[in-house]
């Protein structure tokens, strides 16, 4: 079973720049996509031998999220938690007979951690969430989680230490998260590589010159650790600042 998840900062931009062409390329069983910036009626995309399911922000060109499935969900369910985590679409959860598969599209901490009290909060109530999916059956989380989790997972660590994405509070987050039974499947098969980015600022020529950070994550339940048969991060995929990232499972 293969599985993409693609942060693709705008979905009627990136159709532009080889969205379809990636499709096709990447065969994949579902395509987990965030950052949409739809409103519901704004785009009608037909995947041949896809089902679609998604989740628009209330706030117009925010946010948002997509899953396109081969195979049909025993159940959808959009959002999570209270009232206030479900206002910029940022969740869909479709369930399986052996698996829960979440796509989310973590808040991001902003500049100077303006919403980092906010962002705690996320943190601390989605654990909760995966933790009551994962008393049922394995969780697969994939999207953009806006943390880089070690120093290896950026160019510049020491410049970027406390900023969004690299502060303490989110790098702990993840931590406990992982702690608390799931496993980062790219760490886990590749503990050690360095230079390894999924996204690049447009400024300064950051990506050809690979000045980026790993933020875009599949994890799974500790359970499916000896399912997993490859992790890969699609770096030579255009059409966004974030790349796509892959997780190939014997399920």
């Amino acid at each position: 079973m293969k599985m993409v998840s693609w942060n693709v900062n705008g979905l009627r931009a990136c159709l532009q720049k080889g969205f379809l062409d990636f499709c096709q390329e990447a065969d994949a069983d579902f395509l987990c996509l965030q950052e949409t910036k739809l409103q519901d009626g704004q785009l009608c995309l037909d995947l041949p031998g896809y089902r679609a399911y998604w989740n628009f922000a209330v706030k117009k060109g925010y946010s948002g999220t997509a899953i396109f499935a081969r195979e049909e969900p025993l159940d959808v369910t959009y959002g999570f938690g209270g009232e206030i985590h479900r206002q910029e679409g940022r969740v869909i959860t479709a369930a399986y007979p052996d698996f829960y598969l979440v796509c989310c599209y973590t808040p991001n901490a902003q500049r100077g951690l303006e919403r980092i009290d906010y962002r705690m909060e996320w943190e601390d109530d989605f654990r909760a969430y995966l933790l009551e999916l994962d008393q049922k059956k394995p969780v697969i989380l994939c999207g953009d989680l806006n943390v880089a989790h070690q120093e290896i997972d950026l160019k510049n660590p020491a410049s970027n230490r406390g900023n969004a994405g690299f502060s303490d509070q989110e790098r702990g987050k993840m931590t406990e998260l992982l702690a608390a039974g799931f496993l980062d499947t790219y760490r886990f098969l590749y503990p050690d590589k360095t230079g390894a980015y999924s996204w690049w600022s447009y400024r300064f020529d950051a990506r050809t010159r690979n000045v980026g950070w790993r933020l875009d994550y599949f994890i799974v339940s500790q359970r499916l650790q000896s399912r997993i048969s490859k992790a890969d991060i699609l770096s030579q995929v255009m059409g966004s600042d974030h790349c796509p990232v892959s997780l190939e499972l014997n399920i």
